[in-house]
């Protein structure tokens, strides 16, 4: 090889090592997290009208686990750089496809969360809002059979959007 090519070979490896290893504010999910360095995830308490007790807990690990595996942030009990807190308020099943016999076809499953979250290095990062995703279902399955997949899968559209919202800045 001729040196100069070697140098165009070098340059793009040489540009992701930089990347790579640089400051730390961007990463490959396309979060920013600036200066932060450390975030809090408080409860999310469950006050929906209908109470289903694992849904919770798995809220609250989903949320920690997403911060805890797709970011460099340490997470805290308080004091954090970013800061996390709300509840769920609201888990309703609803018909959405009702046939010409005026029997519903299909169901859908709604979460609603009420997030606050707080950026103390950038506070016009911060919000206070309510984030709602949903599965849709056949009515010919009952929900108790279909409830856990359905619960995982909504709460996995939850994180992602309170994840990018947060963190993300797009």
């Amino acid at each position: 090889m001729k040196k100069n090519q070697i140098k165009i070979y070098l340059s793009p490896v040489l540009f992701a090592c930089i990347m790579t290893t640089s400051c730390g504010i961007y990463s490959f999910t396309g979060a920013s997290y600036g200066a932060a360095k450390t975030v809090s995830i408080d409860y999310f308490q469950n006050i929906a009208p209908i109470v289903i007790p694992m849904l919770g807990t798995t809220f609250n690990e989903a949320l920690r686990e997403k911060f805890v595996k797709q970011t460099p942030l340490t997470l805290v009990t308080k004091d954090a750089d970013l800061e996390f807190e709300g509840e769920i308020r609201d888990y309703s099943v609803s018909s959405i496809a009702v046939t010409a016999d005026e029997i519903a076809s299909q169901n859908r499953l709604t979460i609603k969360v009420h997030v606050k979250f707080t950026n103390k290095l950038d506070e016009k990062w911060s919000f206070d809002k309510d984030f709602s995703a949903y599965e849709d279902f056949e009515s010919s399955q009952s929900l108790n059979s279909v409830q856990d997949d359905l619960i995982k899968t909504i709460v996995d559209k939850l994180i992602e959007d309170i994840f990018n919202s947060s963190v993300a800045n797009w």
